[in-house]
Formats: structure tokens, C-alpha cells, sequence
């Protein structure tokens, strides 16, 4: 639809019209707004933040200051040869180099220049950091947990952490915090810590309405608004793009719904569409995923509210969807649980399956993979197990010990009670290994005689079918303090327990096709004039796979960091001529 033929009642205009307030958006928001234009960012839903504010907040990026301040140097070329392993034929070098380039520099820039701040572990491995170009650490960093009352009243429209991942509403910083958390009744030091966090949040929740110590996901939103706020740009909540304005070939703006009344929207430079992904688009889910023929056999974390809105505006305006990937999203195991509201949640394992005295089976009773692998690619070998026609679902497993030291799923660890998730049958518990086999409905033969094989070689620490605990990843996932394996123990004396994982994401991989400046492409591979993409909307550049930790965000960083700079640059340009 062309400019002409939409009536609104009002105009807006501006330099750089952003769609979505998620870490891709912000960042091109941010960045354009510092170099001199003027910056709208509209958002679809009530609160702000989008998936990044309920993620895990961390970023993958090589060659990183922050790297380098370890003593962490490595070329690009170290980084570029682990991705042209982990893409295969979906690598794409301009956009990986462009990638490489950039994000240090984005980094930079938003370290010195804005609120955003981040915190690099010394060792946290790449998910497959044994391949070609891995690396053992010093490309992962986690955004710094952040004081909420620096956003005065925009702190209200905050989206809210994933509930499951939170504990009494607050969310827990990564690494450190965690294991303060899970060594509570074990050590007086920790024991010290989790009443000091406790009584701080429960005080700010009955002064806020909510913990304002924000962490992950939650801080990296935070600290992104704090710094759109610091550069007064306008933030339209409940705003959705209903479509794109096109003018000669050109997109040259949108029309918003804000406020009751559609508004068109005048983007001088152009627009960036940061919308999300699809993962609540059915009909897109039912293409794209080969596990979910009806679209519903699917089920993610991510808000509601990214139902692929960024995918259609760029198809409406010629824009082409990458549809090749051997993997449409970020795949995890999840499960779905009953929260004490009676709302149904959404659980990610992202840990508990590596931890030793933890296995998986699917229905059939035998194990099929490395429970210690990234979430990824243990949802690939789900796929890959599953028997033609059958649900696919695997089910952990564990005795009482291990449950009640590491927790599982949404069950938390000793001193927490289990009542809530036994009565709802999230928690399936059997006072044998037959007995949990009748209560999941698994083929109870195969799972003893599984078990059986397992427990014959745990005390030794070796896990003779998949290996668990033989990859780096597995051992940083696994318990420091268990040896000789800190992924592997038996599983002996019951009860025993068990929760059922479906297939999820973590967003979505297939999206609109860019060049490396961001620009959105037609189906000849020609540049759109005037629309941009990023983050999930944006085709991902991983090639359908999972290299490590924060491999959505990083990206989502830089690249909306390099749409906001390309959008300078081409108006300085155009001011020149």
C-alpha cells in the first residue's frame, strides 16, 4: 500500500521510525539518536522490553574489550572460522564479517557512552567449543545487574521476568548468585547472601510492586531504556505498525495505531523493524517447524505478542524470508506447568540437565543424547528419537536426592516444597523406577534396564553411551563440587521423579533477509530503500545453529548498532549532496 492510500488523522514525523523496544530496537534507537536523528520507537505491547527482558541478558560477541582486559586476545579470523563451522552452507561472510567488525565497536560505544554495562565470566565455553575456532571462554558476557529506580516511572512499564525463572518474583543473576542460591542450607556464607537479597527484594516489592535489583535479561532492557530516556526519545507503549508507506519503491514511514486514532509516521531515513520474530505465529510455526504440523505442537517462552508482525511489513514491502535454515528458531526443552494463579507457564531447561544424577528418556524408556549438550541440540536429538507419528517428548528424570539438592525445572531445591508441583502432576513421582514409568506412561522394562546400564558406570564418573561430562559446556553446566564427573551420578534410591519437556525456543532463526548494513532485501537480493532489520526479525547469521551463549543478542546488539549507524551515515550523505 502506498502513502496515498491510507487516510490518518494525524502525522508524525521523524528521522528514524523503530518497530519494537527490544535489545535490537533500542540499540538502533540509541545509536541514531547519538548521531544526531531524531528517533520514534513505537512498540506493540503494554510494557517495553520485549523478549530481551525475561532472556538470560547475555550477549556473544568476539574480540570484545572486555576480552582483552582478561588477557583474552584472539583474532577475528579464530571467530570467523567457528562460524563458518557452525553455519555449514548457510554461512554468510559479509554479514558474519560485518558482525565481527562491529561488535566490538558496538560494545564500546555502549559501554562508554550509554548506561549499558557488562560483566565477562573468565570461563564460560562456547557450546561447541571443542569444533574448529571454538572458544573456552571470553566471548559470552552478562549484562550488570541494575538499580530499576534510575528509571523513575518507566520502571512500571518494564516488561516482567519469565515467572518460572524467577524465585518469590526475583530474578537471579547468573553464575555467583545461583550457586549462593542452591548452597542456601550448606554453607552459612550463602546462607548469609539469600537473606540479605530476600529481605532487600521483599522490601522493594512492598515499595514498588516489584524487586528493583533488575538482572539478565531485565537489566539489559533496563539499562537499554535508561539510556533512550537519558537521550529523550520518545517511546509510544500499545503502538502497533499496521503497515508500512511506501513511495516509489521507498519505504518512507508507517502507519501506527496509538492511543485510540492511527497515526501516519513520517521516517525521513527509514525503518527499523525489531518486532520480535514469529514464535506465537501459528500459521508461520506450521511452515517452518517440522515438529509442529498444525502449528501447535510448539510451545515458547517469548512474549505473546511476537507473532511475526516485523516478518509481514517486510514481505508487504517486498521484502524475502529466509526459509532455508535446517533450523527455523532456537530450539529448547521446555515444560508446561501450573502456576499457583492457575496460569500455565513455560518452563526452559537450560541447566538442570546437566547436572549429575539427571538423565532423559523418551517414551520408549532409553536415553537419546547428551543430557549435558546445549539446549539446541539436545531438542535435535529429541526430533531425531522420536518415532514417527508419536508426540515428541522426552522426560527428565531423577531420584529424591538429586531433587532435592539441584532442583528440577520449575522445582526448586531443599527447603522448598514439592506439594504444589505433585498435586498439579508437573512433578510425576513413583516410589520405584516401575512405579514412575505407570505415572509417566513410559515402557517401564526398557527405563530399569536404562537405569541399570547408566548406574553400572556413574560412581566412576563415566557415562559409556553419551558422555556426558566429556564436553566443556557439560562441565560448566554440571556441579564443580561433584567428582570424579561434575555431570554424572547414579540414580539409586526412590523415590524418583520425573518431568515431561516438550519442544520450545528461544526465538526465532528464519527471518527477513539484510544485507550487512542491515538493509532489507527483495527476492532479487536488491536492497529496499528505507527499511532496515534486526534481532529476531532479522535471518539470522548463526545458519540455523547454537554456537554459545547469547549468540541471539549479541547479534541483536551489534546489528541494530550498525542499522542505527548506516542510517547516520546515509543522512549526513544526503545532507551533503
Amino acid at each position: 500500500m502506498t502513502g496515498n492510500e491510507h487516510n490518518a488523522a494525524e502525522t508524525y514525523e521523524c528521522d528514524v521510525l523503530v518497530a519494537g523496544s527490544g535489545c535490537s530496537g533500542m540499540s538502533a534507537a540509541i545509536t541514531a539518536r547519538h548521531r544526531g536523528l531524531d528517533v520514534l520507537i513505537v512498540e506493540k505491547e503494554p510494557r517495553f522490553g520485549g523478549t530481551t527482558a525475561r532472556s538470560g541478558g547475555w550477549l556473544w560477541i568476539p574480540g570484545t574489550s572486555l576480552a582483552k582486559a582478561y588477557g583474552i586476545e584472539e583474532t577475528p579470523e579464530q571467530a570467523r572460522t567457528y562460524l563458518r563451522h557452525e553455519a555449514g552452507n548457510n554461512y554468510d561472510a559479509a554479514r558474519v564479517d560485518a558482525f565481527l567488525s562491529a561488535g566490538p565497536e558496538a560494545v564500546d560505544f555502549f559501554t562508554t557512552r550509554t548506561a549499558l554495562r557488562f560483566d565477562m565470566p573468565l570461563v564460560f565455553p562456547d557450546y561447541h567449543a571443542e569444533a574448529p575456532g571454538g572458544a573456552q571462554g571470553g566471548r559470552s558476557m552478562v549484562t550488570r545487574p541494575f538499580d530499576g529506580r534510575e528509571l523513575g516511572d518507566q520502571i512500571k512499564t518494564l516488561g516482567m521476568p519469565l515467572p518460572e525463572l524467577t524465585v518469590f518474583g526475583m530474578m537471579l543473576g547468573s553464575g555467583k548468585e545461583i550457586i549462593h542460591f542452591m548452597r542456601v542450607t550448606k554453607s552459612l556464607t550463602s546462607a548469609v547472601y539469600v537473606a540479605k537479597r530476600l529481605s532487600r527484594h521483599l522490601m522493594d516489592v512492598l515499595r514498588y510492586g516489584r524487586g528493583m535489583t533488575l538482572t539478565n535479561g531485565n537489566a539489559l532492557a533496563g539499562r537499554l531504556a535508561k539510556s533512550a530516556l537519558d537521550l529523550k526519545i520518545p517511546m509510544w507503549l500499545s503502538s502497533p505498525v499496521r503497515e508500512l508507506t511506501v513511495e516509489n519503491g521507498t519505504v518512507t514511514g508507517a502507519i501506527v495505531s496509538h492511543e485510540g486514532r492511527d497515526v501516519r509516521v513520517r521516517a525521513r531515513q527509514g525503518v527499523v523493524l525489531a518486532c520480535g520474530g514469529f514464535p506465537h505465529d501459528v500459521e508461520r510455526r506450521k511452515k517452518m517447524f517440522p515438529h509442529a504440523p498444525t502449528g501447535n505442537e510448539h510451545f515458547s517462552p517469548g512474549p505473546t505478542g511476537n507473532t511475526g508482525d516485523g516478518l509481514r511489513l517486510a514481505e508487504s514491502a517486498g521484502g524475502r524470508i529466509e526459509d532455508r535454515l535446517p533450523n527455523a528458531a532456537a530450539w529448547v526443552p521446555v515444560s508446561l506447568t501450573t502456576r499457583k494463579d492457575g496460569s500455565k507457564g513455560v518452563m526452559p531447561h537450560f541447566i538442570d540437565r546437566a547436572k549429575p544424577g539427571v538423565i532423559a528418556v523418551m517414551r520408549d524408556g532409553r536415553r537419546f543424547a547428551n543430557e549435558g549438550n546445549s539446549y539446541h541440540d539436545f531438542v535435535q536429538a529429541m526430533i531425531k528419537a522420536a518415532k514417527p507419528g508419536d508426540e515428541i517428548a522426552a522426560y527428565l528424570v531423577c531420584d529424591h536426592q538429586t531433587l532435592r539438592k539441584y532442583g528440577l525445572g520449575c522445582v526448586p531445591p531443599f527447603p522448598m516444597p514439592l506439594g504444589h508441583h505433585l498435586n498439579t502432576g508437573y512433578l510425576m513421582r513413583g516410589d520405584t523406577l516401575e512405579g514412575l514409568a505407570a505415572k509417566a506412561g513410559i515402557d517401564a522394562k526398557a527405563f530399569t534396564e536404562t537405569v541399570k546400564q547408566f548406574n553400572a558406570t556413574a560412581p566412576l564418573g563415566h557415562d559409556a553411551a553419551f558422555g556426558k561430562g566429556s564436553k566443556a559446556y557439560n562441565r560448566y553446566q554440571g556441579d564443580a563440587l561433584h567428582g570424579p564427573n561434575p555431570c554424572v551420578a547414579p540414580i539409586e534410591n526412590g523415590p524418583f521423579y520425573a518431568i515431561k519437556m516438550v519442544i520450545g525456543d528461544l526465538g526465532t532463526y528464519a527471518g527477513i533477509v539484510t544485507d550487512e548494513n542491515a538493509r532489507a532485501l527483495d527476492g532479487e537480493g536488491r536492497v529496499i530503500p528505507g527499511l532496515y532489520a534486526a534481532g529476531n526479525d532479522m535471518a539470522s547469521i548463526m545458519g540455523g545453529n547454537y554456537p554459545g551463549a547469547g549468540i541471539t543478542l549479541g547479534p541483536a546488539l551489534t546489528f541494530g548498532y550498525i542499522a542505527g549507524r548506516h542510517l547516520a551515515e546515509s543522512a549526513a550523505r544526503r545532507n551533503a549532496a
